[in-house]
Formats: C-alpha cells, structure tokens, sequence
C-alpha cells in the first residue's frame, strides 16, 4: 500500500503539467456594399483583389454563402449576435418619425429631439440580444470595435475597446468616428492588437471599414487602373473602391501574420450585403442592394485557421452569416453559450455542413415601419434549398408581388422564373419557409 502511495505521489509530482492552450483571437472583416462575384477568384473579369484572392485560397472558402437581408443594419446585427432580424428585431436602417414629422424632409425628422429620442429607444433592442464581443469576455478577450457600426456606442455592442461614439447630436448614425478605418489607415487597430499582446490577452477585432462603400473616391493611383477598361466612369470608380478595400484588407492580415500571430488567429470574412453599381451614377442597380436576389443577399464566407482548419473552397455547400457566431463559439471552446434562438450551424463541422440542405432570409424595408412587429417591415420571405432558389412577398408590403422560383446552378443571376413550371417545389419550399418563420 504505502509502495502504491510512493508511486501515485511521485506521477502527480514529476508528471508534465498540462497548460491549457490560449483560445485563438479573432478578426472579423465585413466589407461593405460588395456583390458576391466582384473579387478576382470569384471570376470578375475587372476588379483585382490579391490580397482577398490569398486569403480565400488560404481558408474555408464558401463561395455560396448569404447574409438573410440585403440592408446593412439588420444584416450586421445579424452577423454579431447570430439572430435572424425578425429574431434580435433590427429591421431596417432608420425608425419611423413621429406622426407629427412625417410630412417634413427626411434631414429635419431626425434632427428633431422627438426623432432622438425614437432612435435612442430603438438601440434598445441590441441589449437584450446576445453579442459576440460580449460573449467572449468570459473567456478574457478584449474586442475593438471599428466602421460600420449602428448600435449606438461601441460598448452597447459589449466591445471593451472602439472608435464609434453613436451620438446622433454629434454626428453618430451608423459609425462615425469609425468610418474613418481604413480609408485613413488601420492604426487604431493594430495599435488595439499591439496592446492586446502586450497585455497576453486574446483579442476579437471586428474591421467593417465604410468600403467599398459610397462615396467612391478612390485613390487616383488605383482609379487610373481602371479608367481605360469600361466608358462608365462611376464602373470604373467603384472597381477602384473594391481594390481599395481588398489592400486595406490586405495590410491587416500582414499586420496579423508579420506578429507571428497567424496560426493563433481566426480570420473571418463576410459582407454585410451586396452592390451592383449603376452605369451613368454611383448608386446600386435594382437587383442587388434591398433586393430579394442574389446580388444583395450572396457573399463569399470565409474562415483561415491556419494549422487548425484545411483550405478548400468550397462551391457546393450552403454556409450563412447566422453561423458566425455558432462557429467562433464552438472554436474558442464557449459552446455552452450558443441559445436555442441560433439557428446556425459550426461551419468547422462538416457533417453539419454536409447535412443542411436550405438556408433562410427575409427581405425588409429600408425605413422600419413598427419599433416592436417585424413583420409590418417585411417585404419578402426567402429560401435556397440546394439549387432552389424561393422567394415569397408579403402581400402588405408588396401587393402586386409574385412568387419567384429560381435555378441557381443553371440561372445564378435569377433571369429565369420558373414558379409556373415546377408547382411542387413552390409547395414544398413555402411550407418550409412558413415552418421557419410563420407570418400572417
């Protein structure tokens, strides 16, 4: 017996201590105002996006992925809290004015104190909802904050760090002060990961720079790559825009790997909707940006864990931005912490991967018409099931819409409505649409 204590004591003794290994940190870039096939690996024929081109060969890569509204403010609340927007109640950009605004200009209803004090008590809904940055506090992480950004203060996102203030009486929309990011430089983001490693302590950087989004102003040197290869100058502008974006991308990623920080980085890739730029104007075309089609709902997805996860792009499979959050979660070991709202699935898994078969989504009005109903901003309810793609109006929004059935292997740009012609597929899409989210 005291032969066995010995040898117990002396395993418990010189035995190697387990440390148990940092969580990764984690980046996570939005671009802003992008169509799904505006990159070089996505085969446009123009733009030139090197650094995004490497990063997608460096990931797993979707090339079928989707953001449920092709608006940016649900859609990015979305991203951070892994809800649907009928879910975390986002649904639209702006509220609705009080009655007694509603006949002035758009500029003098929300300068009024009344409008103020609608929209303050709109930012009410992000508190209730779970939030990424937040989340991930319990695991010690700090998170910056910076771009697109509409919640508010940064801290309301429950990011520790940031650069939007989201005071309406100083110019805070949708970003402010962090809409600077990347047409000004990312300073203050690799001085946020200088500090966060200095410190020993994981990071989350959510980069959502306001580009390629209008103004489109792009540098001269890049423009003038562009000029000669289309008549239209506002195309010309915009592809520069989309350069723009891919280097500032570009720069942070080398920031991250030049740190020795690579293989300890999760790097995440999403736009919050998507952009086809009018030919004589800087503005986007009907069928993408609030559109129920692709070019405003699809975006690549990726996820680069190098030495955790393989590369592969994959042009099969359906991944959504709803699955950001159940994937980082799942990654840095907060499983627990995933609700039973998120219907999202780990994109690392692939048997759940392999296993889904149809996506969701709901198109929204830009201005939100109830601060509490959802559906009184509802214009269409979606669904892609394998190649099917379904769209389904909502009467009161959209009286004289019709059901769209689309191919997508064979019809990617929805050219061809084919409702008419396959009755059992719109049967069974629009019970499984109504089996998700139900309305009346």
């Amino acid at each position: 017996m005291r032969c066995f204590s010995l040898l117990f004591l002396a395993l418990i003794l010189f035995s190697p201590v387990q440390v148990q290994a940092a969580p990764p940190n984690i980046v996570l870039i939005i671009s802003d105002d992008q169509a799904w096939d505006d990159y070089s690996f996505m085969g446009h024929p123009h733009i030139k996006t090197p650094h995004l081109d490497r990063l997608a060969v460096e990931s797993l890569t979707f090339t079928r992925g989707y953001v449920p509204d092709s608006l940016c403010r649900p859609s990015l609340a979305t991203i951070i809290t892994g809800l649907y927007p009928h879910q975390h109640g986002i649904v639209g950009n702006d509220p609705p004015p009080p009655p007694e605004l509603a006949k002035l200009p758009k500029g003098k209803q929300r300068a009024s104190k009344k409008y103020l004090a609608i929209r303050n008590k709109y930012l009410e809904h992000i508190d209730d909802d779970p939030k990424l940055a937040e989340i991930l506090k319990l695991k010690g992480y700090i998170s910056h904050q910076s771009g697109k950004w509409w919640e508010g203060h940064y801290t309301r996102g429950g990011f520790t760090h940031g650069m939007t203030h989201g005071d309406r009486t100083k110019g805070g929309r949708h970003g402010d002060n962090g809409l600077t990011i990347g047409r000004q430089g990312i300073k203050p983001v690799t001085d946020f990961i200088d500090m966060a490693v200095d410190e020993k302590k994981p990071f989350f950087v959510y980069y959502a720079p306001f580009l390629p989004h209008t103004p489109h102003n792009p540098p001269e040197r890049i423009l003038k790559k562009y000029r000669n290869q289309t008549p239209h100058l506002p195309l010309a502008k915009y592809w520069a825009m989309c350069e723009w974006f891919d280097e500032t991308c570009g720069e942070l990623i080398d920031y991250i790997d030049g740190k020795g920080l690579g293989k300890e980085t999760i790097i995440l890739y999403v736009t919050d909707n998507g952009w086809i730029n009018q030919k004589e104007k800087s503005r986007y075309a009907p069928r993408s940006k609030r559109s129920q089609y692709d070019g405003g709902l699809r975006t690549p997805i990726m996820i680069r864990w190098t030495g955790k996860v393989k590369p592969q792009i994959d042009r099969v499979h359906l991944a959504s931005s709803i699955d950001i959050v159940p994937t980082v979660l799942n990654a840095v070991g907060l499983k627990d912490q995933i609700t039973c709202q998120m219907q999202g699935i780990n994109l690392l898994d692939g048997a759940a991967v392999d296993r889904r078969k149809i996506i969701f989504g709901e198109i929204l009005e830009h201005d939100i018409q109830d601060m509490t109903d959802p559906v009184a901003s509802l214009k269409y309810r979606w669904a892609i099931e394998n190649e099917w793609k379904l769209i389904l109006p909502h009467a009161p929004r959209v009286p004289d819409g019709t059901v769209e059935l689309y191919n997508l292997i064979k019809d990617p740009y929805e050219k061809r409505n084919l409702a008419k012609s396959h009755p059992d597929i719109v049967k069974s899409m629009t019970k499984k649409i109504d089996d998700w989210w139900k309305v009346d």
